[in-house]
Formats: C-alpha cells, structure tokens, sequence
C-alpha cells in the first residue's frame, strides 16, 4: 500500500527510437527513400524549366543514386543488425558486401557518364546526390516529433 509521503512516480514516456524495431528502421528507410525521389522528380523539373534539360537530368541522376544508396545503406544496416542479433544474414553478408562495391563502381560509372554526357552544372549533379541527406534527416526529424 502506497503512503502519501512516497508515492510512486509515474513511468517516464517512452520515446518511439527506443523501441524501434528493425521492421520500423526499414518503413523509415522507405519513407526516406520515397521523400529522396519525389524531391528529386520536383526539382529536377524546376531546373530543366529554369536552367536547361542538362542541369535537370543532372539533378535526376544524382537524387536516384540517392535514392539508390538510401536502399543498399539499408540492406547494409539489416545485414549487420541480423549479426548482432545472431540470426541468419538476409541474403549472405559476402553477397551483400559484394553487391555494395559492384554498387559504388557502377554509380562513379553513371556519374561520369552524365557529366560527360549531359552539359549541365557539376554542382547540380552534387546538389543531388545530397538528396540523401535531406530525405534521411526529413525523416529522423519525424520519429523525433512522434
């Protein structure tokens, strides 16, 4: 029986990364990856009505490399969230290691490529392969505000 002199303090909230699940982590990398290429279609149009079509596929291959590389970041977190839980690795840790340099080699391909194949500004190109970023912390800030 509780006295009035102590009474029990309530149970402090608890904030939803604290219980985050690894089928929360991959909703949230989906969200961040939906966020990557509707921003990237949207501006990406913006620039090719202000600046020309080159700075706008430009654009466009820098946000789907993002997008890109949002996607195989979480197949990397999944893989490495599944050995430290000691459970089977979704698809071979070697594969998946294996298919993120083939990854890296293949979009430093696609990079100069555009470059070289579309006349637009470098930095637009920069512009969005940070898109990443921006769709990352536009969702890290949404689980924080939940």
């Amino acid at each position: 029986m509780e006295s009035p002199e102590n009474p029990v303090p309530p149970a402090p909230p608890v904030h939803p990364i604290v219980e985050m699940t690894d089928a929360d982590l991959a909703a949230l990398f989906g969200r961040a990856i939906q966020v990557t290429a509707v921003l990237g279609l949207v501006i990406a149009i913006f620039l090719w009505l202000a600046l020309g079509w080159g700075s706008g596929a430009l654009f466009a291959v820098g946000a789907g490399i993002s997008a890109a590389s949002i996607w195989e970041w979480g197949r990397l977190i999944r893989l490495f969230n599944a050995k430290l839980d000691q459970q089977k690795t979704p698809g071979g840790a070697v594969m998946v290691v294996g298919l993120f340099l083939v990854r890296l080699i293949l979009f430093a391909g696609v990079i100069y490529g555009s470059l070289k194949c579309f006349q637009g500004s470098p930095i637009v190109l920069v512009c969005g392969l940070g898109l990443a970023v921006v769709g990352l912390v536009w969702e890290a800030l949404r689980l924080l505000r939940a």
